[in-house]
């Protein structure tokens, strides 16, 4: 992009560069740490492991290493099941160049059981127009899950009954 701005000056040169279109590629490296190193140590074997403080506190998922509320260490894993609830949802119309699932498709909060914050999944094996807040879903899992958060492919509806409200309530 130039440095010119543009003014609205009228009597500006017709062939002004305002901006240009190219290619960018940035590849970069990323150390998960202690917590999500071990987050991730179990996907392999389809298990999801939280972390909370002491014996009553929060349970996170993916785990951050310490509670965000009061700085102490998650010192103490949970083991969680793969199943949960939908709090909220969006639906993505929009295509965008590279993305790997057609339009319209579902991204959703969901309440892991015995979770206490949301975690980020793609709904699936379910119309758009069906997904809806208390809906319970289960994971659906890659043949070789390797120790990456894509070794979930989606969720899908579980075919259990809807949770009720109160038990989401807090999520939204």
């Amino acid at each position: 992009m130039s440095g010119a701005t543009d003014t609205g000056d009228t009597d500006a040169p017709a062939d002004l560069v305002t901006g240009i279109v190219v290619p960018i590629h940035v590849e970069y490296e990323y150390t998960a740490g202690e917590a999500a190193s071990r987050f991730l140590s179990h996907i392999p074997e389809r298990r999801l492991v939280g972390q909370r403080h002491g014996d009553h506190g929060l349970v996170y998922v993916p785990p951050r290493g310490s509670d965000p509320a009061n700085g102490e260490p998650t010192d103490q894993d949970v083991e969680l099941t793969d199943q949960g609830t939908v709090t909220t949802f969006c639906i993505v119309n929009v295509p965008f160049a590279g993305q790997a699932v057609e339009c319209p498709y579902v991204c959703a909060q969901i309440l892991l059981d015995g979770a206490d914050i949301t975690f980020q999944a793609l709904i699936q094996e379910a119309e758009v127009s069906q997904i809806h807040p208390g809906m319970r879903v289960e994971a659906v899992w890659v043949d070789d899950p390797e120790p990456t958060l894509e070794s979930i492919r989606y969720f899908r509806p579980s075919g259990e009954p809807d949770a009720t409200p109160e038990s989401y309530k807090d999520h939204m």
